[in-house]
């Protein structure tokens, strides 16, 4: 029988390793280099996902996450605020619209990959706030910690000796720590004492803590965060926002109907809305003065309305940051600008279309776009194309612009064109735009006749025998300028949101949590007394959780104190 060994070194250190009592097989010099980890399973891959969702790095990644995605409602317009802006968005890209109106950039907030975000960062908020808010409390109703041992060993340390004088030394050690209790308690900590007996003799002792309003601001903030979450979520869809351009003289009754845009809520019915009524009374503008830096801009507008609610009439008006109060709805002022009244009639002098036309202003001087789409009465479809320039002047090289947003000299130009304007199959058409790739031009650009010029209360021949068009005079009878020729309109938007007042409450209470989490600092005092040679020794010593600079001001104050109310601040020396 024969047996064989090896001596080499990587045998003996295997060897050792393998032995050593210390050390087990899977240690990272062990002998076994495969670690075998358990399988997680489906619930244990779930309940790591949920730990990963909950936790506060998660939290704050997702917040980042959801500003980030927030971005694009500052960009684009927005459906729901700026319908207009939208519309004119659309004729300005043509060709990028439809892609970014797939990806929802025009309705951020409604979108679903918002919402999903949104979603996942509320659950993210409950699954952190709740463990935390179960740990607080049982913290609030636990005791202060036991006087640690060794108080040396803390930095912000000091101790003081003191001679008892004729009282019994035992005596003056248990007064001391008395006095030091009701210090601290007056200070605002929660106090424990805690005396303790041993061979080197009795020592007694006060534990005191605060600054749990830190880790309560802290909670308070998050809930209060969950509480913005969730009643902008649910308020949502209870909430309505619609809007409507409406001309001097109109009404506009708050019907679903009335609206020219709407977006509710899933859960606001067709009679949500409230009953009342606006009349546009008259648009008022006031323009800076002649000769000053911002000569010709203008300086403040107001809507004068008629409101008529429950039977009841008022005079109000809508300005600019100041938004008209109805039955629970806020009209804000969105835009304004001149809609000239327009007349079209055949060849057999009927009248076949009147309207004041809302046009699109495109400068601070007003020179504004608008679309005139004459369906029935007329051989063949009629739709024109007009610039209105309020105060018309020529440049060199004989293009209009105009020179003031007032009524100074009013002019509209004219190009016409007919066909088929594409609106008889039901295909909804924007009423701000003229597509002319199916039309013929019959006056202006493309055409043998020139763009036709009026001024208010004239008439031009359509070419060819079609009849006439007339740019209505809207001026008083004893008027002698233009200054009231041309009517203006209001763009309004209609607010409903029952839960603005709580958003506001819930974030205020979420300021007021995070000024607590910031300002108030978490920490523990002890005040520690023992007798040794006939003298007390007082041990203080201070321990903050986290940064906290002040830590040792906050024990010299408590040692001069302490001293100051057992009124013997000469018979005690302090070192640190």
């Amino acid at each position: 029988m024969s047996s064989s060994r090896s001596d080499s070194p990587a045998h003996k250190k295997d060897a050792v390793t393998s032995s050593d009592p210390l050390r087990p097989s899977d240690h990272i010099d062990g002998d076994n280099g495969a670690i075998t980890q358990p399988r997680l399973g489906f619930v244990g891959w779930l309940r790591w996902g949920w730990r990963q969702l909950t936790s506060m790095r998660t939290a704050i990644i997702l917040l980042l996450v959801l500003a980030i995605a927030a971005i694009p409602g500052s960009i684009f317009p927005q459906r729901m605020a700026d319908p207009n802006g939208v519309t004119q968005w659309q004729a300005d890209n043509p060709d990028l619209f439809p892609v970014l109106d797939a990806m929802d950039l025009f309705d951020v907030y409604l979108s679903p990959w918002f919402s999903a975000i949104y979603l996942l960062l509320f659950i993210s908020l409950v699954g952190c706030v709740i463990p935390r808010v179960r740990h607080h409390l049982k913290a609030l109703r636990a005791r202060p910690p036991r006087t640690p041992a060794r108080l040396q060993r803390l930095e912000d340390y000091r101790v003081a000796v003191r001679t008892p004088g004729e009282t019994d030394a035992d005596a003056e050690a248990s007064r001391s720590i008395d006095v030091a209790q009701k210090q601290l308690k007056a200070l605002g900590y929660r106090v424990e004492r805690y005396d303790a007996a041993s061979r080197a003799g009795r020592t007694y002792s006060v534990s005191a803590e605060r600054g749990y309003w830190r880790e309560t601001g802290n909670l308070l903030f998050h809930i209060a965060l969950v509480g913005v979450l969730v009643t902008v979520g649910v308020g949502g869809s209870f909430a309505y926002t619609g809007q409507r351009v409406v001309v001097e003289g109109q009404t506009f009754v708050n019907t679903l109907l009335d609206y020219e845009s709407m977006n509710r809520g899933r859960f606001v019915s067709d009679d949500a809305l409230s009953p009342y009524s606006m009349t546009l009374d008259s648009f008022d503008v006031t323009y800076q003065t002649y000769g000053s830096a911002a000569s010709g801009q203008a300086g403040d507008f107001s809507a004068n309305m008629t409101v008529r609610e429950n039977g009841e009439t008022r005079e109000a008006s809508v300005r600019v940051n100041h938004p008209l109060d109805i039955a629970g709805n806020k009209v804000y002022l969105l835009g304004n600008g001149y809609a000239p009244t327009i007349t079209v009639r055949n060849a057999d002098d009927e009248v076949v279309y009147r309207n004041s036309v809302p046009f699109l202003p495109q400068d601070t001087a007003l020179t504004s776009l608008g679309v005139i789409k004459v369906t029935d009465g007329m051989p063949e479809q009629l739709g024109i194309a007009a610039f209105f320039y309020p105060s018309a002047v020529k440049n060199d090289n004989g293009a209009f612009a105009s020179a003031h947003g007032d009524l100074l000299a009013p002019l509209l130009t004219l190009r016409v064109y007919e066909g088929d304007l594409g609106i008889d199959d039901g295909t909804p058409k924007s009423v701000y735009v003229l597509d002319t790739d199916e039309l013929t031009a019959i006056a202006g650009d493309g055409s043998e006749t020139p763009s036709i010029e009026l001024q208010p209360g004239e008439t031009a021949e359509l070419p060819g025998g079609r009849g006439s068009i007339t740019f209505e005079d809207e001026s008083p009878a004893d008027a002698t300028d233009f200054t009231q020729s041309v009517k203006r309109f209001a763009s309004l938007q209609v607010h409903h949101d029952a839960s603005a007042v709580w958003v506001l409450v819930f974030a205020l209470l979420s300021l007021a949590g995070l000024m607590l989490a910031l300002f108030i600092p978490r920490r523990r005092m002890w005040v520690k007394a023992s007798v040794a040679d006939g003298e007390v020794r007082l041990e203080y010593a201070g321990l903050a959780r986290g940064e906290d600079p002040t830590l040792g001001g906050a024990v010299d104050d408590l040692v001069t104190g302490h001293a100051r109310l057992l009124d013997a601040p000469s018979s005690a020396t302090t070192r640190k």
